[in-house]
Order: structure tokens, then C-alpha cells, then sequence
């Protein structure tokens, strides 16, 4: 007859009663198909196997990490995530669990705002018949700085696409020129394919940035970040993976149009870290999602769809610009110029007065009426 409880010795104490799988599942509260999933999954193993029959008996003091993991999977984190997560300390479980939830709220976010686009769009499509159109002034420079021997960032801005990509490890040069020219085929998009056309040229770059790092010295170290604008009458459409950024430049505030896929990043999500503090921490250049040997890392560049304004000034950057000059400095420089051309060179100058300890990139476009 199968007991529904056995004592054991093994370091528990003395006769530490053990139950079975049956009775745990409904101290835990969950079924006993789950559980043995979490067994097999190495996140919740039994305290006991029987050699001869197989039964699991479990310790009721494991119901607190069993609930654990029923909760974690129920905010819809990984099996993978949750495994380290339950292998920390109570403190240090919290500060995961935290910042992954600030980073799922980011990500909701961004596809928050590709839904009310989506809407939006399907909404007005049978009623509208013709849009204003607008058209933009643009520069983009490059800096190899005052540190680095090589360049690795690329930079390009045309009268469809502004593309900043900052490469690195052996194969990075190569990594951010593929990522920027996989995408410059994109011609005149209509509105209603500017999310698909996106999409399509995201997976584009990511195909380009793995063949190009393929033969590099250390291929699985190499890769780019990649932000990138693509214009289309009155709307433009956003390309982002990484640390290099997109900001916007409109009544005279700036905004910062993109979300840094950083550790740095995780960190002021969470509330762990300040703005100041993330300015000058150590781990800065640490990045959560890139473009690499593997593809993109993560779940992929970030996509969006955003209404442009005649007067519009945007900026687009490597973090070689944004990781030394502050976000003031920058809000001036981009106000007070007379151009595209000038706020370029004013805001390498800014990078290099800064001590470009990195390489440094970036294009400027101003919104105007054709």
C-alpha cells in the first residue's frame, strides 16, 4: 500500500516527515503534473526518490519555493529566469524579480504604442485619402575619439533613413556598416506597410550583422547595436536595439525617443540606480539585447511607428556622444544650432571636449514641409 508520508535521516533530523506527491500538490497548490515538470526541469526536485518505484516524496518545507515558482510563472517569467531567481537569497530574489518586471513594463510599452498605432491606423484607413507630406534636412559625422585606435561606429542619413550602428569586438566595424546597409534598399514606404517594411528590415540587418562577424577573429564576441529613422510622408518609423539612442528635439524640450537595452538601464527601471549614478557606473557599457553572431539577442529591436511635426529636430547617437555629454548640454547644442550640419559638429566637439574616451557618432535631421 502507498503511504502518503515517509520519515528520513538524511540531514533534515530525525524522522523529518516527507509527503507524497499527491499531498504536496495540495499543500502547494498545484497539480502534480506541474510539479513533476518542475522536476524534470531541475526547478523543484523531490527531497526524495524512491529507487524501486520512482514515487517523489517531497519536504513541506519546500511549499514556499513551490509557491514561488507558481507565482513567477504567473507574471510570465522564463523557466530558465525563475531558476536562478529561486537559487538567491531573499533580498537578491526581490532585486531580480524587480528588475524583470521593470523591463516587461518597458517592453509593454513599446507594444502599447505599436497597438494604439495599429488602431489608430485601421480606424482612419477607409476615411483618409491623402496626408500631408514632409521631408527632412540632415548631417551625420563621425569621431574615432581620442581613446580608440579604430572606428567601429557607423553612421548614415539620407532623405528616406538615419541609421547610427557602434560595433564591437574583432568583428564590430564590419557588424555596424552590414547592420546600416542592410537597410538603406528601403525606398518610399506607404503608411499603411511601414510596420511590416520595419520588421522586414530589422530581420534584414540581423541576417547581415551575422554574416558579417562570421569570419572575424572571435565571431560570438562581435556585433552592433543599431538605431535607425525611416521617413515617410508625415510619419516615421523606428529601429532600435542597444545603447546608442534617438532623442527629439520639439518646442524647445528634448525627449529621448528610445529605451537603452542595458544593465545600467534594468537597474534605473527598478529603482536600484538613479539617473546620475547610471551616468558614471562601472557596468555602463553592459548590454541586455544587441545584434550578433546568433542573431539579435533578446527579443529582438525594439519597433515603432511615430507621428513627425514640421519643426521636428531628432537626433541619433552612439553612446559614445550620450555616455559623456549630459542630456542639458545636448538640448543646447541641438536648440541653438543653425542646421543640421552645425548641431553635428558642435556635438562631436562636445564628445571630444569631454574627452572621447569612445568613438562617436551621429545624424541630425530637421523636419520640414515639401
Amino acid at each position: 500500500m502507498r503511504r502518503s508520508a515517509v520519515t528520513t535521516d538524511d540531514g533534515r533530523g530525525p524522522g523529518a516527515a516527507l509527503v507524497t506527491i499527491g499531498t504536496f500538490a495540495r499543500l502547494s497548490r498545484l497539480s502534480a503534473k506541474a510539479l513533476r515538470r518542475y522536476d524534470e526541469l531541475g526547478l523543484l526536485p523531490p527531497a526524495l526518490v524512491d529507487p524501486v518505484n520512482g514515487y517523489r516524496y517531497y519536504d513541506p518545507a519546500q511549499v514556499r519555493a513551490a509557491r514561488l515558482v507558481a507565482w513567477l510563472r504567473r507574471i510570465g517569467m522564463p523557466l530558465a529566469r525563475i531558476r536562478e531567481v529561486i537559487a538567491l537569497k531573499p533580498g537578491a530574489a526581490a532585486a531580480a524579480i524587480r528588475a524583470y518586471w521593470a523591463r516587461v513594463e518597458a517592453e509593454t510599452a513599446a507594444r502599447r504604442d505599436l497597438a494604439a498605432f495599429l488602431i489608430d491606423q485601421l480606424s482612419t484607413e477607409d476615411v483618409m485619402t491623402s496626408v500631408g507630406t514632409l521631408g527632412i534636412r540632415y548631417a551625420a559625422g563621425t569621431d574615432t575619439g581620442a581613446v580608440r585606435e579604430t572606428n567601429q561606429d557607423a553612421v548614415y542619413a539620407g532623405a528616406r533613413l538615419l541609421a547610427v550602428a557602434d560595433g564591437f569586438g574583432a568583428g564590430g566595424a564590419g557588424a555596424s556598416t552590414a547592420a546600416i546597409e542592410a537597410l538603406k534598399p528601403l525606398g518610399a514606404v506607404p503608411a499603411a506597410e511601414l510596420l511590416n517594411s520595419l520588421h522586414d528590415a530589422a530581420e534584414r540587418a540581423a541576417l547581415a550583422v551575422r554574416d558579417a562577424v562570421a569570419g572575424s577573429a572571435a565571431p560570438e564576441e562581435s556585433g552592433t547595436t543599431l538605431t535607425a529613422m525611416v521617413w515617410t510622408g508625415s510619419q516615421l518609423g523606428l529601429v532600435h536595439i542597444g545603447d546608442s539612442r534617438a532623442y527629439l528635439l520639439r518646442g524647445g524640450e528634448l525627449f529621448r525617443i528610445t529605451h537603452d537595452h542595458s544593465l545600467v538601464q534594468s537597474m534605473i527601471d527598478d529603482g536600484s540606480l538613479t539617473e546620475e549614478e547610471a551616468f558614471s557606473h562601472p557596468q555602463r557599457a553592459m548590454l541586455l539585447k544587441v545584434l550578433s553572431a546568433d542573431g539579435p539577442q533578446g527579443s529582438g529591436p525594439d519597433l515603432a511607428v511615430r507621428d513627425a511635426l514640421p519643426g521636428d529636430r531628432y537626433l541619433l547617437c552612439s553612446d559614445g556622444l550620450s555616455a559623456v555629454v549630459d542630456g542639458g548640454d545636448l538640448a543646447r547644442v541641438l536648440a541653438g544650432a543653425d542646421g543640421p550640419g552645425t548641431a553635428v559638429r558642435e556635438l562631436i566637439a562636445l564628445a571630444e571636449a569631454a574627452g572621447a574616451p569612445d568613438n562617436v557618432a551621429c545624424a541630425v535631421a530637421d523636419v520640414v514641409e515639401l
